[in-house]
Order: structure tokens, then C-alpha cells, then sequence
């Protein structure tokens, strides 16, 4: 596991430039494309981690919500790849950004990679990141970029049915028994850590927030963690003190766990190029 500590970095002021082929440091030589990437990534890799729980949850309805957010965050993921696309202007859409990237080339925060774990992790993962997206999305919604506004502004009602789902799970195992409210205090403690990475800013989100078309994650952590402490509280959870962040996923700097989980992504479209049916 990769701690680094967060770092902010200074402002560049032109979206256009050339795009990063390889392992890069975070540097905006393409912010535009750069940030639709890092926003898509995550909801990609995060809904290929709840499809997973598909046939596996622990009941049938939860089996079908899990599935239905999968299709969420994925649908969100299609739509801002399919806007780096454009933004880098090379002829690679959606799927090509999705599929035939290696996994150095994602930007995706560590805390949506790792395994799925047991439900209690599932769920904690969850609602760290629901919390978060809840307030991105609101911030999204107002961008100078109409394209993006308007993405946003769907995801936004999403993100708002999602928070309230995972954030009545979070209360009901933490708060219901003993075996529960350990397993989900031990998920807590683990990805305590992993969700700094998501308010990390870098000079690809000061030149978006320069142009009125990124968000100030810095500014989300205190509303954020107003909310998740109130749940955690309700659900008799403690929250870590542990002031430690994960970080590296913005830069192409990811866990053991991606690489595995791209590999049996991405097997179809890599084995068979431009297969259609």
C-alpha cells in the first residue's frame, strides 16, 4: 500500500496541449481531459466493483440494487470518458478509454479498487464515496461546461438515492449486532485512509476550477465529514483518528488490486478487437 502525503500543486492556464501517454506525475499538459478521466475512472472501476455482487448479495433486493447502482456509476462513467474523448480529440471513445488502457493510464482514487471484500466493506466503501459524490455532483451541476453541467446534473439525482441507501445500511449493521457492528467498525478502520485521496487537488483541478468547470474538492472534506460522522455516530461506528491518505490513483499509481481487476475487464475487447454482435 502507497502513502504519500496530499499535495497541491500550482495552477497551469491552457486546456489545450498534449495528452499523457504514460505514467505521469499529475502534471495538466491536458487538464480537460485529464479531469474527465479522473471522474469517469472512478465511477468505471467502482461499478465493475459492485457488479460483482451480482447473484452474491445477501439478499434478493439488495442483489438488485447493488446491480442497478453498478449500471449507475457505469452509465456516469460512459458519458465522462465519452467527454475525455472528445477533449483529447484522438479518435478514442468510451469504450476505447475503458477498455484498452493499461492500468497505469487510470486515475481512479485507490478506495473504488479495492476488492469487494464482505458486505460490510462493500457497504462502508460505499458510503464514503456516496457522501463525497453527493457534494461533487451538486458542485458539477453548476459548471461553466455545459456538457458536464448537464451530465452532473443527472448523476446528481442518482448519487442522491445512493447516499441515502448506503447511509441506512451503514446504520442498520453498525448499529445491529455484535458480529455486524464489528465487521463494519474493521471496514472503517481500513478505508478511513483511502478516502482522502478523493479531496486531493492538484494543478489539473485549479486550472478546472480557474475555467469554472471543476470543483474545489478541498472544500467538500468539511461538509463531507459533517455528514459521515453524524451516520457513523447513529450507527454507534467510531471514526478513525488515524490522519494518514492514501494516495497516488490521480497520478497512474494504483494497488495490486487494479491490475487484476482490468484483466478480467478488459479480456473481452482486448481478445477480440472491434468485435461487434
Amino acid at each position: 500500500m502507497t502513502v504519500e502525503p496530499t499535495r497541491v500543486t500550482g495552477a497551469p492556464t491552457d486546456v489545450a496541449g498534449t495528452v499523457p501517454r504514460g505514467p505521469t506525475s499529475g502534471t495538466a499538459q491536458h487538464p480537460l481531459f485529464e479531469y474527465c478521466c479522473r471522474i469517469g475512472d472512478d465511477r468505471l472501476v467502482l461499478g465493475h466493483r459492485l457488479s460483482q455482487w451480482c447473484g452474491h448479495a445477501p439478499i434478493l433486493e439488495e442483489d438488485i440494487a447493488l446491480a442497478n447502482f453498478a449500471l449507475d456509476f457505469i452509465g456516469q462513467a460512459s458519458a465522462f470518458l465519452g467527454l475525455a474523448g472528445e477533449a483529447e480529440g484522438a479518435g478514442r471513445d468510451a469504450d476505447a478509454l475503458a477498455f484498452l488502457r493499461d492500468e497505469f493510464h487510470f486515475r481512479n482514487a485507490q478506495l473504488v479498487e479495492l476488492p469487494i471484500g464482505d458486505f460490510a466493506f462493500t457497504i462502508v466503501r460505499q458510503y464514503l464515496f456516496d457522501a463525497f459524490d453527493v457534494l461533487f455532483m451538486a458542485r458539477l451541476a453548476s459548471s461553466r461546461h455545459p456538457v458536464m453541467a448537464g451530465i452532473a446534473a443527472k448523476a446528481l439525482k442518482e448519487a442522491t438515492y445512493h447516499v441515502r441507501h448506503s447511509a441506512a445500511w451503514v446504520v442498520r449493521l453498525g448499529d445491529g449486532t455484535d458480529e455486524s457492528r464489528q465487521r463494519m467498525q474493521d471496514a472503517v478502520d481500513r478505508l478511513w485512509a483511502f478516502a482522502g485521496e478523493l479531496f486531493e487537488g492538484d494543478a489539473v483541478d485549479a486550472t478546472m476550477m480557474e475555467q469554472g468547470i471543476g470543483v474545489d474538492l478541498p472544500a467538500l472534506r468539511a461538509p463531507w465529514e459533517l455528514a459521515v460522522r453524524e451516520t457513523m455516530a447513529q450507527a454507534t461506528l467510531v471514526v478513525p483518528a488515524d490522519p494518514r491518505v492514501v494516495t497516488g490513483g490521480r497520478r497512474g499509481r494504483h494497488s495490486e488490486f487494479l491490475g487484476h481487476m482490468l484483466a478480467e475487464m478488459q479480456i473481452l475487447p482486448r481478445s477480440h478487437p472491434g468485435a461487434s454482435w
